[in-house]
């Protein structure tokens, strides 16, 4: 019965090969054949298109999605978690940034280095999941969480890094966005012989994937070395991830979805699984590279296949999860809950640490002979009090918009970055100014309004189906955030040299900020926290539980909705005024609750002053840290929080 499960996938795969070779040619499959035959016939345009680049896209394809197939089924079998792919352990963004790094400054080891590079990439980021969410979280939908906070960090610091290396940014965004285009032979030839390892994953894998069903003890009573087997195991499957981004950029969601599939239409062993996903992974890649195919050729724009598969895997990645998931798949992170009360010595500290950010804002800066105390002349301080009070205008509205997303969703992790609102003001904004080919688009706040509302709205149509489930509700944020990146990184690939200044806003920098803008924006989120504040009772009760705030009289949905827009606006302004900022609205509501901000109006206030805090120090220090140049607000604060997450992660495994 395998057998005849595998040929059918087989014969599909070579009927949908031929197919998807007819998209783009006028030869008739007889000549095709003949140049499959004899290639060094090609004698005209036509023929040597087809030998050098649509016959080498077919491999490369085939290959490509084999490998991202078989990974995911390994890493999924290995952690016993239906989510867990390259995209949500992050050691896609790991290797990203590994090969951002070796293209930019080591262009020397490009050729002979650049898998090497990107392994190295994917296993510190796969390390840093491992010390989030612990070995015994493996499981869970804590594993995917992180992987996405991850994400989140390495993305962040790989566009900082093209932003810098302008000349560079379209090619790379291209290739981040997952292209599959083939001129030669040349990617094929050489990532073939790079996933030979397939062939000992093949071989390999299956016993030891079997004796690991039967837990840990029951492994290692049946002689098993249970962590050098399963490090070995995922040190291959992320060397396949590592060579197929080298070679074609980051492919969303093919390793998730496969094995998924592959149990669905009946593979129930290791063997069959891996053998399956393998050969689905190859089909799935191809149908979506043809889909790819015809819009290039639709809409006469480069339309590269990562990005048909973010917009294929997305709504797959939701519709797996519709139904409830098992208690393993319950976010139920270890989080240290600080001290009981909030002391008036905490506030003072807070309070003295905002003052005295801003105080060095405003005094020290970078002169001729390094850091110097100054008073700004006129210039400087039409310059600098822009920047700062729309620092900490972005700082209290990001913690606010946290700290109602987490009430709402009863989760933790819950924050406007991970849940893909500030992804759907980005993207409003990126597709508005690449299309218009204005920048003036990067502060219509308008628009950011309109794409995070939308995400918003989504994510309630999607919530309510599942009763806001709340490990539900943040995989379809983490769904709608990859497909969104996805977008982005296309968006950006087609910009033209005058759209790229908003590459400067994407790190989250204040540094275009004019009084007037400052002003409004202050003002805009004075007035929603204080709203915030007046309805504060709708999040206690919220915080409660649904069933009792409805006890109490107040109807559920019609607070969320209301809360949900207020948490749209307060990402709108931040997003459309400085670019997106990551993880203020993830660090700022726990830094908060371990500083002992119980009810929700403390946690409002000292949130809002934490995330104050942590974009004036951030910016401030951007400034000054490598002069002349800039690091945005943006990257700091990411490399900041993440610090912040990690180090809190790993003490509540301690205590």
């Amino acid at each position: 019965m395998k057998i005849l499960h595998y040929f059918a996938y087989l014969t599909l795969m070579i009927l949908l090969g031929v197919v998807s070779l007819q998209i783009d040619t006028r030869l008739s499959l007889s000549s095709q054949w003949q140049l499959v035959v004899q290639p060094e016939a090609a004698n005209d345009f036509r023929d040597v298109f087809f030998v050098q680049a649509q016959l080498p896209r077919l491999c490369i394809t085939l290959l490509v999605g084999a490998m991202l197939g078989l990974t995911g089924s390994l890493m999924q079998q290995l952690t016993q978690n239906n989510l867990t792919s390259p995209l949500t352990l992050g050691t896609s963004s790991g290797a990203w940034l590994a090969l951002v790094i070796v293209n930019i400054w080591f262009v020397d080891w490009v050729a002979d280095y650049s898998a090497l590079a990107a392994m190295v990439g994917a296993l510190v980021a796969f390390g840093l999941i491992v010390s989030i969410a612990g070995v015994r979280n493996m499981t869970g939908l804590p594993l995917v969480v992180s992987g996405m906070v991850i994400n989140i960090l390495l993305g962040s610091v790989a566009t900082a890094i093209i932003i810098l290396n302008a000349q560079f940014a379209q090619n790379i965004f291209m290739w981040g966005a997952g292209n599959l285009t083939q001129y030669s032979w040349q990617w094929f030839i050489w990532l073939l012989p790079r996933t030979a390892v397939a062939v000992i994953i093949l071989i390999v894998a299956p016993r030891i994937l079997t004796v690991l069903k039967l837990g840990q003890e029951g492994a290692t009573a049946r002689g098993l070395s249970v962590m050098p087997a399963f490090a070995g195991l995922m040190l291959l499957a992320i060397w396949l991830v590592s060579a197929s981004i080298t070679a074609v950029g980051i492919i969303s969601f093919i390793g998730l979805l496969t094995p998924n599939i592959a149990r669905a239409l009946g593979a129930r062993t290791p063997r069959d699984e891996l053998i399956s996903s393998l050969l689905l992974g190859a089909i799935l890649l191809l149908v979506t590279d043809s889909v790819a195919v015809v819009l290039s050729l639709w809409l006469e724009e480069t339309i590269p296949s990562g990005v048909t598969a973010a917009a294929i895997g997305a709504p797959a990645l939701i519709w797996f999860t519709r139904k409830k998931l098992s208690a393993t798949d319950q976010l139920n992170l270890s989080m240290n809950r600080g001290t009981r009360h909030l002391s008036r010595l905490t506030m003072a500290g807070i309070a003295s640490l905002i003052f005295v950010g801003v105080l060095a804002y405003t005094f020290i800066t970078h002169g001729p002979s390094g850091i110097q105390v100054a008073t700004p002349g006129e210039f400087q301080w039409q310059l600098r009090w822009p920047r700062a009070l729309t620092a900490v205008s972005v700082g209290v509205a990001l913690s606010v918009a946290g700290i109602i997303l987490q009430r709402i969703v009863y989760n933790p992790l819950a924050s406007p970055d991970i849940l893909g609102v500030s992804s759907g003001a980005t993207f409003a904004i990126i597709v508005t100014g690449v299309v218009l080919g204005s920048t003036l688009a990067a502060f219509n706040w308008g628009i950011a309004f309109m794409g995070s509302l939308a995400v918003l709205m989504l994510l309630l149509l999607i919530g309510k189906r599942s009763q806001f489930n709340p490990s539900n509700f943040v995989l379809s944020g983490i769904a709608l955030t990859a497909l969104l990146e996805a977008l982005v990184q296309f968006a950006l690939a087609q910009g033209s040299g005058d759209s790229y200044d908003i590459l400067l806003w994407l790190t989250g920098s204040t540094y275009r900020v004019t009084g007037s803008t400052a002003l409004w924006l202050a003002a805009s989120v004075v007035i929603l926290v204080m709203a915030v504040f007046a309805i504060s009772r709708w999040l206690t009760l919220i915080s409660i539980g649904r069933a009792f705030s409805h006890a109490r009289g107040l109807s559920p949905m019609t607070a969320n909705t209301l809360l949900l827009t207020v948490v749209a606006l307060l990402c709108a302004l931040s997003t459309a005024t400085v670019g997106p900022i990551s993880f203020v609205g993830l660090v700022a509501p726990h830094m908060a609750m371990m500083l002992g901000a119980r009810s929700i109006k403390q946690q409002l206030v000292v949130g809002g002053l934490v995330g104050a805090a942590l974009m004036i120090w951030a910016d401030w220090l951007g400034q000054i840290a490598v002069y002349p140049s800039q690091i945005a607000a943006g990257t700091l604060v990411a490399i900041i929080g993440s610090g912040y997450f990690l180090m809190l992660m790993m003490k509540s495994k301690f205590n």
